[in-house]
């Protein structure tokens, strides 16, 4: 008997919507992430775990918000979408079409951190130690609401816990016969968000990594992010062209590999000074 699989059929909108505009799941993953990391870094501060007072916690998450969100656009149309951006260079003000990229946003926050860093006066690799220790908490609600949006879907499968996602086939109109999918996006979401969450949190709280050797966290959260997104992109369906074979998660995630043992090198040639 063949197996009845699931058919991701979800409505992006929270509620009632208007044509493309109401409240998104995805808007709201970000909101989430936001204010994880807000929280985190609230508790960070009342511990005494950073020079972070609490009353500039609303200016760095300016910063981060900003940088992520910059970042994570213009990142996607340059390394996902060339040729839309130049063909349709308005399609980057069309917000409500979707279109976001993790390492895009990476980028976009480092340069917020530099400009924070440098106006407070705080180490660049003091902050980025805390970035990265709530990074992926926005991960896990951001791969979440791409599994709601059915969306960055996986390879076709017959696994017991295959999802259909309609839009994978949309020339097809009887749903059951669009080929199962991987759901992808749920993998993500353990491995880049709450696996690393609580590895991160894990080396923030139980070690004096942060404090003894700025930028060493930034690192390890580097290597175990672009193993987990390879992992994980094993399973999802490339949604842009290969280069050099591999997809583009995958060939992105190489230089964070070489980013990381950078800075893991320098927190440990270089130790914080006493007081």
């Amino acid at each position: 008997m063949p197996l009845a699989f699931w058919i991701d059929n979800l409505s992006p909108f929270l509620g009632p919507h208007w044509g493309n505009f109401g409240i998104r799941y995805y808007g709201l993953s970000y909101l989430l992430g936001f204010l994880t990391a807000a929280g985190l870094f609230w508790l960070y501060s009342r511990a005494g775990r950073t020079r972070l007072s609490p009353a500039k916690i609303t200016d760095l998450m300016v910063a981060v918000i900003l940088g992520t969100l910059i970042g994570g656009r213009l990142g996607y149309f340059l390394l996902y979408r060339t040729s839309l951006l130049i063909d349709d260079p308005f399609a980057i003000l069309r917000v409500w079409e979707g279109g976001m990229a993790s390492h895009g946003g990476m980028i976009g926050v480092a340069v917020g951190l530099a400009w924070f860093a440098r106006s407070e006066r705080i180490s660049i690799l003091h902050l980025g130690d805390l970035i990265v220790s709530a990074t992926p908490a926005g991960l896990f609600f951001g791969r979440i609401a791409n599994f709601i949006n059915g969306e960055l879907w996986g390879k076709p499968s017959r696994v017991p816990w295959a999802v259909i996602f309609p839009g994978s086939d949309p020339a097809e109109t009887h749903t059951e016969l669009i080929m199962p999918r991987h759901p992808s996006q749920l993998y993500e979401a353990g491995l880049e968000g709450l696996l690393l969450l609580a590895f991160m949190q894990w080396r923030f709280w139980r070690s004096d990594v942060v404090r003894a050797e700025p930028g060493r966290l930034s690192g390890e959260f580097f290597l175990a992010y672009a193993a987990a997104r390879i992992l994980g992109e094993s399973f999802r369906e490339p949604d842009a062209g290969l280069i050099l074979g591999l997809s583009r998660g995958v060939f992105y995630s190489i230089f964070l590999v070489f980013i990381g043992v950078a800075l893991i090198l320098h927190g440990r040639s270089r130790p914080a000074r006493s007081g």
